[in-house]
């Protein structure tokens, strides 16, 4: 892949980061380095991707850990092929709507035991060590362990999103608070409960966490805090071998996950998008703006209608990101902003991460409890913040993505890969809630129709869609862009580049030819790009 060099031209200044053996990115600069000390001493992509995510769960605990859910993408070079995983959880199986009306909820709750499902994650990490990985769990589990143990000096955007109000509210998280404050830019912080957590995990592995002493403490915090959730429902789960799903752009394939994730709204937005002449137009001109986001826009109405668990509802995934149905859809796009008939949700907090090593294997990972902090309960004594992925059901029966027992919900966190001539090219992702389609489609439209190097395709200016006619511009666009598309009918917020509105993302792109990778990591977030 050829980008041009000479660009520079965004908030970040950043350069993009050139290596010849192997990289990591990720959203803390420790767990780049923990990911590239595994890569140095001999261990393989999915190696660095784990260690690198345990060690988020201790440097940016509101945003990932054990008590979320997981979702990857990994290429095989030995085999040539791409698996994808899915390792997100299901409510519990007393999770019913009567349940939930009877406690006096008429909507789905955002917090508390009430919107927790069942962690995936660290079965997930599990599935992926034992089927591509090269080191132990107590191996790739060191580097975390230490700094939960030891403390870590918190990173300046961590520190200003850690949320003392919400922890402080539900049981267990004033662990996460120091004295009953949030901890200061470059304060050391430590979590050795946490740190006693892995090291039972090292010791004993996951099953300790789904089946074990962890998960017996897990049930009996829930149950003392009036909790549905029940020991079955831990050791019931397994995560899932998924097959990828794509679409043909301009010479490109993009890969995403199936549903439950939204990786097909970025799939349709972007195959609607593609009939029209975007790479024609001046970038982020108010033409380029506006046809994307009402792609955006009619992707996210398909996508919030059929999104669910497979399991429970057919979805027809092959006809969304078909030709046919997106050339149709596309027509439907005039020069006025259409009115979007839903809500996205506006807060979540995710790390994404991505690895490449010298075998070029690949992986494409997203770790996330959902909103700051998830739910806000944290399980007494163990440092495990519980993901809030049940906010995301529904509390209507007639809705596909309807609240019932054992299912997954519609899920916001998808990683992304991309092939040229039949090899992985870029392993990428944005973070974000329903950011991450829209960061999909514009990293990608900024790659493959503006030649963007890496780190530009991240510092690029974004916009958010929100709801109805509202978008959010970050600032750095320029005025009369804003005013034509206000003029074209679109609710027009402008909002600062500093803002995490528009979510974080990490790109790595491997030159064939070269024996190259050159990675971005988003100046939107604490992260880094490293390589060797």
């Amino acid at each position: 892949m050829r980008f041009d060099a000479r660009r520079l031209q965004f908030v970040s200044r950043r350069s993009t980061v050139m290596a010849p053996n192997g990289v990591v990115a990720t959203s803390q600069p420790l767990a780049a380095q923990a990911g590239l000390s595994i890569l140095k001493r001999g261990g393989n992509a999915v190696d660095a991707a784990v260690a690198s995510a345990a060690v988020l769960n201790v440097v940016e605990p509101g945003s990932t850990g054990i008590g979320g859910d997981v979702f990857a993408l990994v290429y095989d070079s030995r085999k040539g092929s791409l698996e994808g995983l899915n390792a997100s959880g299901w409510s519990p199986r007393n999770a019913t709507i009567e349940h939930y009306r009877e406690q006096g909820f008429t909507t789905m709750p955002v917090h508390g035991v009430f919107s927790i499902t069942v962690p995936g994650a660290l079965a997930g990490w599990e599935a992926l060590l034992e089927t591509f990985g090269t080191l132990s769990f107590r191996e790739v589990l060191e580097p975390a362990i230490h700094y939960a143990r030891n403390g870590f000096p918190v990173s300046e955007i961590i520190a200003q999103g850690w949320p003392r109000n919400k922890l402080s509210r539900h049981p267990g998280g004033e662990e996460y608070l120091i004295n009953g404050r949030v901890p200061r830019p470059g304060e050391r912080f430590r979590q050795k409960n946490l740190a006693s957590t892995f090291e039972a995990i090292a010791e004993g592995g996951v099953d300790v966490f789904y089946r074990g002493d962890l998960s017996k403490k897990i049930i009996q915090f829930l149950a003392n805090n009036g909790g549905i959730m029940e020991s079955e429902d831990f050791s019931e789960f397994e995560p899932e071998w998924v097959t990828p799903i794509n679409i043909e752009y301009k010479g490109h394939t993009l890969y995403e996950l199936p549903p439950n994730g939204q990786g097909l709204c970025a799939l349709e937005a972007l195959k609607i998008a593609s009939h029209f002449d975007v790479d024609g137009l001046e970038f982020n001109s108010s033409k380029y703006l506006h046809t994307m986001i009402e792609s955006m826009k009619l992707a996210f109405e398909d996508g919030h209608h059929f999104i669910t668990d497979p399991r429970f509802r057919e979805i027809p995934v092959k006809q969304l990101i078909s030709e046919t149905y997106c050339q149709k859809r596309g027509a439907e796009i005039t020069d006025k902003a259409m009115v979007a008939s839903l809500e996205l949700m506006k807060a979540s907090d995710t790390v994404y991460l991505t690895v490449v090593d010298k075998d070029r294997n690949m992986i494409s990972f997203i770790n996330s409890l959902y909103h700051n902090f998830g739910s806000g309960v944290v399980v007494e004594g163990t440092g495990i913040v519980l993901q809030n992925r049940g906010a995301s059901f529904n509390l209507d029966e007639a809705h596909h993505n309807c609240l019932e027992p054992r299912k997954r919900p519609y899920h916001t966190i998808i990683p992304a890969m991309m092939y040229k001539n039949g090899e992985p090219i870029m392993s990428f992702g944005v973070m974000g809630g329903h950011m991450q389609p829209q960061g999909h489609l514009q990293v990608t439209s900024n790659i493959v129709n503006f030649q963007m190097s890496p780190q530009d395709a991240l510092d690029a200016p974004r916009f958010r869609f929100e709801e109805e006619k509202k978008v959010l511009l970050e600032d750095s666009i320029e005025t009369t862009t804003m005013k034509d598309l206000m003029k074209r009918g679109h609710n027009i917020e402008v909002v600062s580049h500093l803002s995490p509105q528009f979510g974080g993302g990490q790109i790595i792109v491997v030159d064939h030819e070269e024996g190259c990778l050159y990675a971005g990591s988003d100046p939107r977030k604490d992260g880094c790009a490293v390589g060797y």
